[in-house]
């Protein structure tokens, strides 16, 4: 995990492995310790920030570059 710093300077660790593809670039994961136990967020690969939104579906989107995820789960009813 590569420790980066968050617009706060707080230090933060970011998988180079878990994450998800967004439109512009990959989400990857950011844990509060090296050992992963604590998730912080996420880490918007395409603009390097932890600026970003998760809905109750599971859309993300980076509130810097518009980056996005589509839902991980959805309603038929709503199509």
């Amino acid at each position: 995990m590569q420790p980066t710093q968050t617009e706060d300077g707080e230090t933060v660790f970011v998988s180079e492995t878990d994450g998800d593809r967004g439109s512009k670039g990959p989400f990857l994961v950011a844990y509060e310790s090296r050992a992963g136990d604590r998730r912080y967020g996420w880490f918007c690969t395409n603009c390097e920030s932890f600026d970003n939104a998760m809905d109750s579906m599971g859309r993300i989107k980076c509130n810097g570059c518009g980056n996005f995820r589509k839902p991980t789960e959805w309603d038929a009813a709503h199509e």
